[in-house]
């Protein structure tokens, strides 16, 4: 089958979409209705997430201090970002090869666009924007666990081959974009960025019931085929960030030469080609991170 990429890490073909680059002062120079379309997300998003995201992005959103009313700059979120775990944001164009992604994680540096949105995609949009990036994925790099996982993602990626690198773009797709997780004895919590930046994928992935959830398996998740343009028929739930990071301390890419050899799972989804109306209606953000 065609290899898969996510859309995010690849190099488009075409994109409206182009990073504004800071002036002489270090500055981007949002207009007011890119503010107000920030403000506006936030706002929606953070109330969406309530109870529903885990208690260490809530925490690293409170670290963050990221601005409700403005797009923030990328170098007061790497200022804070460095003080809690040494990472730091780099800006990138909308979308980036699979090479410079991992090279760049593996230099403790998170890819992000400093493009906002038009109005008229609030809801959805193919490429990751800046809410994506930094409302959705910066707030757990604050946490050591999950910034030490990523890390570590980075260079496994940045050595591999462009065969095996397909293999780990389903880890990366189903933990650290549309992760769940749920603590022993506790309710159920979202870790993925792809769902807590996007207000449609947040009420699908906790409360719709559509979905399946299992409990995460790295051969399992490497061998999940996944769709970016629908919302995801399943989620593997962790119990907590640390089983990330302990995930790091095995031999993942022999791992990915199991799930090569067992080959891959039945897609849950159809065909593009073969689907007459959509399995369900597309994710309300950002396709990948």
């Amino acid at each position: 089958m065609p290899l898969e990429e996510p859309v995010a890490k690849q190099t488009p073909k075409q994109t409206k979409y182009v990073s504004p680059l800071p002036d002489a002062s270090g500055q981007i120079r949002y207009s007011d209705e890119e503010n107000a379309i920030w403000a506006e997300l936030f706002a929606r998003q953070k109330q969406a997430i309530r109870g529903k995201a885990c208690d260490e992005f809530m925490q690293g959103l409170d670290l963050l201090g990221l601005p409700e009313d403005r797009v923030p700059q990328l170098g007061e979120v790497s200022r804070r970002l460095k003080r809690e775990t040494g990472w730091e944001v780099a800006l990138v164009p909308a979308l980036i090869p699979f090479s410079e992604f991992f090279a760049l994680l593996a230099d403790r540096k998170f890819p992000a666009a400093t493009f906002v949105r038009t109005r008229e995609e609030l809801d959805y949009l193919q490429e990751p924007d800046i809410f994506h990036e930094i409302f959705g994925h910066t707030p757990l790099l604050t946490n050591q666990y999950f910034a030490d996982f990523t890390h570590t993602y980075g260079k496994l990626g940045l050595a591999a081959s462009r065969e095996d690198r397909v293999y780990l773009a389903r880890m990366y797709w189903f933990t650290v974009e549309f992760g769940l997780m749920q603590k022993p004895g506790e309710a159920l919590r979202i870790y993925g960025g792809g769902i807590l930046s996007s207000i449609g994928e947040t009420e699908y992935a906790y409360n719709s019931g559509k979905a399946l959830r299992r409990p995460f398996d790295i051969v399992d998740a490497l061998r999940t085929p996944y769709r970016i343009d629908i919302m995801q028929p399943l989620y593997y739930v962790i119990e907590d960030l640390r089983q990330l990071f302990e995930m790091t301390q095995r031999d993942i890419m022999g791992l990915v030469q199991q799930a090569k050899h067992m080959g891959l799972h039945a897609p849950l989804f159809p065909p593009k080609a073969e689907m007459i109306e959509p399995v369900s209606p597309p994710k309300a953000d950002a396709a990948a991170a």
